[in-house]
């Protein structure tokens, strides 16, 4: 496919590349130097042709919902099933728990409830703390 000529990638295949560099999880600067434009290129493509547009959005999308998915199974724990051999020689589907995982959990709740789970907890300090501050600004003559 020649790099750069809008019509190539407005064609099933091209559409099809791009949709999957989107799911890749690249950049529009990224996918924009595999297409052999520049990215402002590719923001006007993006206006122009809505097929452009349409396949980068939903791929993105996609893949963002899988990544949102794929967290939020590992914060809670899911049972999962592997076969393995027993010692008769015969193949076993065996039922597996893999634990929520703790860095899943704190990664979800900083990003969700960003009030309650930050690092940094902003304490409001009331009432008399014993300390006075003067701040001299000079003689109010000085211009």
């Amino acid at each position: 496919m020649a790099k750069g000529k809008y019509h190539d990638w407005l064609t099933e295949d091209g559409l099809l590349r791009i949709r999957g560099w989107a799911r890749d999880g690249l950049t529009d600067e990224q996918i924009a130097y595999n297409m052999g434009i520049r990215r402002e290129t590719l923001y006007d493509w993006k206006k122009r042709f809505p097929n452009i547009s349409k396949a980068l959005k939903e791929s993105k999308e996609i893949a963002d919902r899988n990544v949102e998915n794929a967290l939020y199974k590992r914060a809670l724990g899911y049972k999962y099933y592997e076969q393995t051999v027993t010692n008769k020689g015969e193949v076993v589907d065996v039922e597996k728990y893999e634990h929520p995982n703790t860095t899943a959990i704190i990664y979800w709740l900083k990003n969700r409830k960003r009030k309650t789970w930050k690092d940094k907890q902003e304490i409001e300090h009331s009432g008399d703390t014993g300390l006075n501050i003067q701040i001299d600004y000079g003689d109010e003559d000085d211009d």
